[in-house]
């Protein structure tokens, strides 16, 4: 947990999580760069690193690199960094610890790439690249360098899901047989399975493990989309290495918050659910209610302890990772096959047929790349 500890707001009344914290405060202290300061950042990273700070956790942004020179002032007078228009000079430049590549998808492996060969460690966001040949790319390229590479799985780190994982893996809902996801990203919206379902395709692997087979069927009912992604409406079924089964499925034509997201995992005798990244219900018991939970955040207490949407802690982990002090919870081959998932799905579209993994990287990034083009 990295939310403020009970002890803290109803012993010592630190109901802010304020309060002078010795241990923490001895950590290394650790200096980043974000790449690629855009709205992700300047609403989820940069206010769970100001979060941590008030913590007492040791780390600063030093510098972000944007090139719009009116948005990345901005950004360097409101938390004290410096701005560069050019990422490349920022990390000769800045004596850093880490990384985080925030950029635009078409530019992660750049950005990546660069950052590696600063060696620094990086965290970079969802979906890893736009293509599994760089995916790899930059995963062996970290292996061989010795260096962190994470990917953004936030969701993981989300108290819901990390309760719900436990259940998985200590019971009672272990050994589970069947998995259903469910994600909307909302009427007219991105890119439906590479900008929101892919959080949910990591939550797959996440609490099921590997997928052997995958197959999909979709519809573009109502040719809504902005982008003119070629469907809005995807079903996609897996078998899993395990033996047991999944299915996941996603909308764009959908309301956006009513609700957006489901996890459910059925196992012998037990169920759970996860709604909407906020709250879980277990049922073990044929005689007895079943159990729920959610963040409680009373009044007084602020916004950050339900963690961001699980942010905080990623950059938590990211920072104790750096540091050596934990392993990450999500790595860059996690992104990898996150990924490998929605081309999977987008190949099993394409040829109408079920498709098996792992996938030859380079013929799956020009089968999606026909797939595009003959949906359009």
């Amino acid at each position: 947990m990295h939310d403020t500890p009970p002890k803290e707001i109803l012993v010592d009344a630190d109901i802010y999580g304020t309060s002078f914290d010795e241990k923490r405060s001895c950590r290394k202290k650790i200096r980043l760069a974000i790449i690629g300061a855009g709205g992700i950042a300047q609403t989820k990273y940069l206010p769970a690193l100001m979060r941590l700070r008030t913590m007492w956790e040791p780390v600063e942004v030093v510098a972000i690199s944007r090139r719009d020179r009116q948005q990345g002032e901005k950004i360097a007078k409101l938390y004290g960094c410096r701005w560069y228009a050019d990422s490349g000079k920022m990390l000769r430049e800045e004596e850093l610890n880490g990384v985080l590549v925030t950029g635009p998808d078409e530019l992660h492996t750049e950005h990546v790439m660069m950052s590696l060969d600063a060696n620094l460690p990086v965290l970079v966001e969802k979906p890893i690249t736009r293509s599994l040949v760089d995916a790899e790319k930059i995963c062996r390229y970290a292996d061989k360098k010795g260096l962190v590479l994470m990917t953004v799985a936030n969701k993981r780190y989300s108290p819901p899901y990390r309760r719900a994982k436990q259940f998985v893996e200590q019971g009672p809902v272990s050994n589970p047989a069947l998995y259903c996801g469910k994600f909307s990203l909302g009427a007219g919206g991105g890119l439906l399975l590479e900008t929101g379902t892919v959080h949910v395709f990591d939550l797959t692997r996440y609490f099921m493990g590997e997928v052997a087979r995958v197959h999909a069927v979709a519809v573009n009912k109502y040719h809504g989309n902005k982008l003119k992604y070629p469907v809005d409406n995807v079903v996609s079924t897996f078998e899993f290495t395990s033996g047991s089964v999944g299915t996941l499925y996603t909308s764009s034509a959908a309301h956006f918050f009513k609700p957006m997201e489901r996890v459910e995992i059925y196992a012998n005798r037990s169920w759970l659910t996860v709604e909407d990244q906020n709250e879980l219900i277990l049922c073990d018991s044929e005689e007895g209610p079943a159990k729920s939970w959610k963040p409680v955040v009373p009044f007084p207490v602020s916004f950050f302890d339900v963690e961001l949407g699980g942010f905080l802690g990623l950059v938590q982990n990211f920072l104790e990772v750096i540091r050596g002090n934990e392993k990450p919870l999500v790595t860059g081959w996690d992104g990898y096959r996150a990924y490998e998932l929605v081309v999977a799905t987008q190949l099993s579209l394409y040829r109408k047929e079920t498709l098996k993994l792992p996938m030859d990287p380079k013929t799956a990034d020009d089968e999606q790349e026909e797939w595009f083009k003959s949906a359009r």
